[in-house]
């Protein structure tokens, strides 16, 4: 088996982490939280020092990070896994950033020697948890088909979507429907409550037709009983709308609807929202109606 470097371990990177180790795989790990390390350590890691130390004991190294210059620094910077990676190892990339930015990360690490895969996930904490996450990569055949094995110890599905960069537009048209599928969710929900219907009853009769969805039976629940607690957080999937708003523009593909989430979004973050849940979207339109979505 591959001895994985995974570096950034936090609400996705550490449960992640360790379904490496419950797999059996040799880990490496870094980050910035040193109680992040010290509990894998706990699982049965081992202890880096540095994005570099990790890489130079590595077969493949795996970043979990907030977003692009996180990316950028911890694999080209100073003491960066460009640093300390061999000739002919893998580093897979499983943050959520711009494509732009995978592709010019690869390109970097192509001149080295150094193999690349953008592999951005979907599912939040609790499929990071079970394992069961989706994960869309974008890579060479030969480099998926040898780091699949890897892969499905983190995700149900793992779909390879084209080149260097593919994974990240795709999790970024991912990003759009889970958005807009929160948005028209609250909604409607919002309308149902201030209508004189029970939320609970509107969601249990509509799940199981075309209004259903994965998002609906994941946040539809969460609302109804207030919790906001972050799977995924207001201002991650902020950043990620920067990212969708920015890759539309660049080559040409107005997104309407993501500028409306976006907006709303935004207010939120004011409001002093931007660390709980994606799901809180719903607050937003609550303001507005002056009611409130409960059982």
């Amino acid at each position: 088996m591959k001895k994985i470097g995974f570096i950034g371990l936090g609400i996705m990177g550490k449960p992640m982490s360790k379904n490496l180790l419950k797999a059996g795989y040799e880990l490496i790990v870094y980050d910035l939280n040193e109680s992040s390390i010290n509990e894998l350590v706990q699982a049965g890691a081992e202890a880096g020092t540095s994005p570099k130390d990790v890489a130079s004991k590595s077969e493949v190294i795996i970043t979990m990070l907030p977003n692009s210059p996180h990316v950028k620094e911890v694999v080209l910077g100073t003491n960066g896994v460009v640093e300390g990676a061999k000739k002919g190892s893998i580093v897979i990339d499983m943050s959520s950033i711009a494509p732009l930015v995978s592709r010019e990360v690869g390109s970097k690490l192509e001149e080295k020697g150094i193999r690349f895969m953008d592999a951005p996930v979907s599912g939040g904490e609790p499929k990071a948890i079970d394992g069961t996450l989706s994960i869309m990569v974008g890579a060479k055949e030969a480099d998926f088909e040898e780091c699949l094995p890897i892969l499905k110890a983190m995700g149900a599905s793992v779909v390879l979507c084209g080149d260097v960069g593919a994974g990240n537009v795709t999790k970024l048209a991912n990003q759009i429907i889970v958005a807009v599928n929160i948005a028209a969710m609250s909604e409607a929900l919002v309308l149902a409550t201030k209508a004189g219907v029970e939320p609970e009853r509107v969601y249990q009769a509509i799940r199981g037709g075309l209004a259903g969805s994965a998002v609906l039976d994941a946040k539809a629940p969460l609302v109804m009983d207030r919790k906001f607690d972050p799977g995924f957080r207001i201002d991650l999937h902020i950043k990620d709308l920067n990212n969708v708003l920015e890759t539309g523009h660049g080559v040409g593909v107005p997104l309407p609807l993501s500028a409306s989430v976006m907006e709303m979004m935004q207010a939120l973050k004011v409001d002093g929202h931007g660390e709980k849940d994606h799901g809180s979207l719903v607050l937003f339109y609550e303001k507005l109606a002056n009611i409130i979505v409960q059982k």
